[in-house]
């Protein structure tokens, strides 16, 4: 740790889907890895008058069923600094949430950093904000805000300026877990730490770059959420653009926080405004009839987009955006296909034969696939792979995306977080898309989206099959 500050962190949503799929795990995990502040203590918030022990008993469950390794005295040192303050929070009426922090104060000291976290859709943002304003909860707190920040360009200048009316930047953590991934991070470090590959990550040497994040799942347990948000919205111009910026941008003067968003924001900035004719919707058989969707839903369970990155370094390299629900496998990964030598005597080479790819799921793996000579009397063409799976490293210990990101935000270190210069760039990419969506493709739950998406990849074709 690098501040042992007392801490109490405020859990807004605290019985939602993503407290309980996300940050409940991770912070039971920062606990479990001594991680946390010597004095600490977990309040939840939300809308019924929920006795302290029945909240125990939901985190506990929470828990289990998300894989945490539930050792018993880690568990009873953890419950015993759980709280919950019900009864809502509004600008009208607080609950017991004042109350509740007040006597967290007496617990973990009256210097206690107040951290909350707004584990809620975005409509929700601006009046929680507003009611940590007008109680006294705003002073000297960080707030951690889930995507999207906002769901148009309007919409965020609107959350941006109600926002910023309560609090200051240096106070607001704009979370995307996907910049909490190790393998994000290993982008960084992979191509700044080895002269072998920041030579060739330009595009003299990268024919085209994929970002690809296809589901198996269904939309089931978020389907009012998802209804009112789509693939768009949910993954595009969050996750998948943010990964593109990590890939495209400058080297940083320093790792430091101030100048890796700097270099994240200023590429984000040349981002080209997508076009539409370079963008594929759907909506996978069967959506319209998931309880909670409207019978007449026109709202995108998949999209694939070329974006064009108007640097130097990039200028004419596209990169290939892809994610969707109920489609064939599951997948997180970047991959960079490097182009086929000019002058070589050798034909017919697989355009998969020389990538560089990024794991992102789990604890990640860097993949590199070489093409070779198939061992054997004849002289065939194969493509071999050299793969590092990242928890190997030696002394690898690692973090889940959101451990990190909250470990990051008890610390102070805004690196991984979002800026609103960078985000306001964002819908001005997605606006032509936003405005004037290209009509939706129906695709077979199972498959790998509509078709008409194989044509954005040629000639190389989507890796991730």
């Amino acid at each position: 740790m690098a501040s042992l500050q007392p801490t109490i962190f405020v859990l807004f949503g605290a019985t939602g889907d993503l407290a309980k799929r996300m940050v409940l795990p991770s912070f039971y995990q920062l606990h479990v890895e001594g991680l946390l502040p010597d004095k600490w203590l977990l309040i939840g918030n939300g809308r019924h008058d929920t006795p302290d022990e029945e909240f125990r008993d939901h985190v506990h469950d929470a828990l289990k069923e998300f894989g945490s390794d539930l050792d018993r005295a880690d568990w009873d040192e953890f419950s015993q600094r759980v709280r919950f303050a019900g009864n809502g929070f509004t600008v009208d009426d607080p609950g017991q949430l004042p109350e509740v922090v007040e006597a967290g104060r007496t617990d973990v000291g009256d210097d206690a950093q107040l951290v909350h976290y707004i584990a809620l859709p975005p409509s929700a943002f601006e009046d929680y904000t507003a009611a940590l304003g007008a109680h006294g909860l705003a002073q000297g707190a960080r707030v951690v805000y889930e995507k999207p920040f906002g769901t148009s360009q309007e919409a965020f200048e609107q959350l941006d300026k109600a926002v910023h009316a309560v609090l200051d930047e240096k106070q607001i953590y704009r979370i995307d877990h996907f910049l909490g991934k190790e393998a994000t991070q290993n982008l960084h470090v992979l191509r700044f730490a080895n002269g072998m590959i920041d030579g060739i990550w330009n595009s003299d040497h990268v024919a085209q770059v994929q970002i690809d994040v296809p589901e198996t799942l269904n939309i089931d347990d978020r389907a009012e959420f998802y209804d009112s948000t789509g693939a768009v919205l949910d993954m595009l111009v969050t996750h998948l653009f943010q990964v593109a910026a990590e890939i495209a941008m400058e080297p940083p003067a320093s790792l430091r926080a101030e100048d890796l968003q700097s270099a994240r924001e200023s590429v984000i900035g040349c981002f080209r405004p997508i076009e539409v004719s370079e963008v594929v919707l759907g909506q996978y058989d069967g959506y319209r009839d998931v309880e909670g969707v409207a019978d007449d839903s026109t709202v995108d369970t998949f999209v694939a987009a070329k974006l064009w990155v108007d640097t130097d370094r990039w200028r004419g390299v596209p990169f290939l955006l892809r994610t969707g629900k109920m489609l064939g496998v599951s997948a997180q990964r970047v991959s960079l296909v490097f182009t086929k030598p000019a002058n070589s005597p050798l034909t017919d080479l697989p355009h998969d034969g020389a990538v560089l790819s990024f794991d992102l799921s789990g604890n990640g793996a860097i993949d590199m696939a070489m093409t070779v000579k198939e061992p054997g009397p004849n002289f065939d063409l194969s493509v071999g792979h050299l793969s590092l799976p990242l928890p190997e490293v030696p002394d690898a210990e690692p973090l889940s995306p959101y451990s990190r990101l909250i470990l990051d935000v008890l610390n102070g270190d805004r690196s991984l977080f979002t800026r609103p210069d960078g985000l306001a760039h964002v819908w001005e990419v997605a606006a032509r898309l936003l405005d004037n969506p290209p009509a939706i493709k129906q695709y077979a739950g199972g498959s790998m989206g509509p078709k008409e998406s194989d044509e954005l990849a040629s000639p190389c074709g989507w890796l991730v099959r």
